[in-house]
């Protein structure tokens, strides 16, 4: 006896057989048992959900010699010919390959013949939406005006590229994918029908695969069946036959990466891929751990959605991984699945990645940087309040002098309060003037003078010509008539740019956590 494919022998014969369509099911057997039998019918949905199925069972209710009934009996002469597809009055028709007008006016001179046998004459048209433009027009006529006895059953797996026209023409139903518990609660049925053993785990996977195709997991699992002999169907079996990398491996490489062993990762790589395990395999596997490592992260841990106990992921990998991070191995997980068939070495870009990801750790996000930015700009702010060691000359003096016998900590300070503030206060106004107030080396005050160095012309004298707006603001913010002032150091430039050059680059090394690799000096 030859053999017969599960998804085949599986063939729902009547609707409560029907899995996962509960809408569809319902409002089809509403209407036939009101008996309000519409002309067209219009099924579409993802592939393997049963919309061919739905189309002959609908096919038996309606030509059933009971019928038109909700339950075909299948035992009746016209049941069992749809069911084998023999019958005259049920003609099924492949749009993929009937796609011409001609196709179509011999449907349309057919549709005058009445049924030989049965209450309604029947056409099935499989993928519908493969038929021109042209017979799609010699349709229209026919489906809106058909004889009694006629009933259109189209169904398509794009729905989108059926004419309006059409559309508007008939009942349509969406069928939608089936949900993995339904897919795996149907091959736990079938291995128990045919004495096969199964583990809990296995099936879920051939389930997870199918992505909502019961007709794609019924071959798979017929796939499966056939390596396995007699042997019990295990995970672990699937994994190694269909060569999937497997989550104890998956977890050892992410390991490896994580402590930036780099060469002992490539290694890994090489290791798994010469068991067999294809690149674009590999990449599938390892973006789906990061997305799991990423639902783990926002609180995920359902097995349905993970595919596994989320306790058998590395947890260090968990811990160490940032949301950005897996966010960002994401997208380049995903933007190489992308390009990979246009590589000149699928391998090589391969081994790239996973060097890229053994540095993951290190990775800063944007948000990360630009807080890191703002607390260098700020020490560096503060850094430059102020700085002691030039030469000064007579009226620097006085004022030296003056501070001596003041309170001088209060002064500094109330200097360092008063150039944040007005720079603050013409930021937005006179940006430029905030930018030249900003490289101030020093801000120094007594109770009558409130002197700004710089240690270039340049600046001190864009500061110079917005002197008076400054004096204005000094007052505003200092609540007194002060005398303001813009020197420029005396001191030698090129030795002062180089002390601040040492201390900024002291000030990134600690905010950074980092070391200086190599130093250069450039002249602007």
């Amino acid at each position: 006896m030859p053999f017969e494919g599960t998804a085949t022998k599986k063939r729902p014969k009547c609707f409560e057989e029907l899995i996962g369509q509960d809408f569809v099911v319902t409002t089809l057997k509403s209407s036939l048992g009101l008996k309000r039998i519409a002309h067209a019918y219009l099924f579409s949905g993802p592939r393997g959900v049963g919309k061919t199925s739905a189309a002959r069972i609908l096919a038996k209710s309606l030509n059933c010699e009971k019928g038109p009934t909700e339950i075909p009996c299948n035992k009746c002469s016209n049941c069992i010919e749809i069911s084998q597809g023999n019958s005259l009055d049920v003609i099924e028709i492949d749009g993929a390959s009937n796609t011409s007008v001609n196709d179509v006016r011999e449907i349309k001179d057919e549709v005058l013949f009445s049924p030989n046998n049965s209450r309604f004459k029947i056409y099935i048209i499989d993928e519908v939406h493969m038929l021109s433009n042209s017979a799609f027009n010699a349709l229209l006529k026919t489906i809106e005006e058909p004889p009694p006895y006629i009933v259109f059953i189209f169904a398509t797996t794009e729905i989108h590229k059926v004419p309006a026209t059409i559309k508007s023409r008939c009942q349509q139903f969406y069928f939608r994918l089936i949900s993995t518990p339904d897919i795996k609660e149907s091959l736990a049925l079938v291995a128990r029908e045919s004495g096969l053993k199964a583990d809990d785990d296995a099936l879920f996977w051939i389930a997870k695969e199918a992505t909502g195709s019961l007709r794609d997991a019924y071959t798979l699992f017929d796939q499966i069946v056939s390596f396995s002999g007699d042997e019990a169907i295990t995970l672990d079996k699937i994994r190694e036959k269909l060569g999937l990398v497997g989550l104890d491996r998956m977890n050892s490489l992410v390991e490896l990466m994580i402590n930036g062993k780099e060469r002992e990762a490539l290694e890994s790589l090489d290791e798994i891929l010469s068991t067999g395990v294809s690149v674009e395999q590999f990449i599938v596997d390892l973006t789906e751990y990061f997305r799991n490592l990423l639902f783990i992260k926002h609180g995920i841990r359902r097995e349905s959605i993970l595919g596994y106990a989320a306790e058998r992921f590395l947890e260090k990998a968990v811990e160490t991984f940032s949301t950005e991070q897996l966010e960002h191995s994401l997208e380049l997980l995903l933007s190489l699945y992308r390009n990979i068939r246009f590589s000149l070495n699928q391998r090589y870009e391969l081994e790239l990645l996973i060097s890229r990801l053994s540095s993951l750790h290190r990775y800063i996000s944007q948000k990360e940087l630009i807080e890191k930015i703002e607390l260098l700009r700020n020490e560096l702010m503060i850094n430059k309040f102020p700085q002691p060691g030039y030469e000064l000359n007579s009226q620097e003096e006085n004022l030296e002098k003056a501070n001596r016998t003041a309170d001088r900590e209060g002064l500094k300070k109330r200097a360092i309060s008063i150039a944040r503030e007005i720079i603050s206060s013409v930021e937005k106004e006179k940006p430029s003037l905030a930018s030249a107030l900003e490289k101030a080396s020093e801000w120094k005050m007594n109770e009558k003078d409130l002197l700004i160095f710089f240690q270039n012309a340049y600046s001190a004298n864009l500061v110079r010509e917005e002197l008076s707006l400054i004096t204005q603001r000094v007052e505003e913010i200092a609540g007194e008539k002060l005398k303001v002032s813009v020197r420029v150091h005396n001191r030698n430039v090129e030795d002062q740019n180089a002390e601040r050059t040492n201390e900024q680059v002291e000030m990134v090394k600690k905010i950074f956590k980092g070391q200086v690799i190599q130093g250069e000096q450039h002249e602007y």
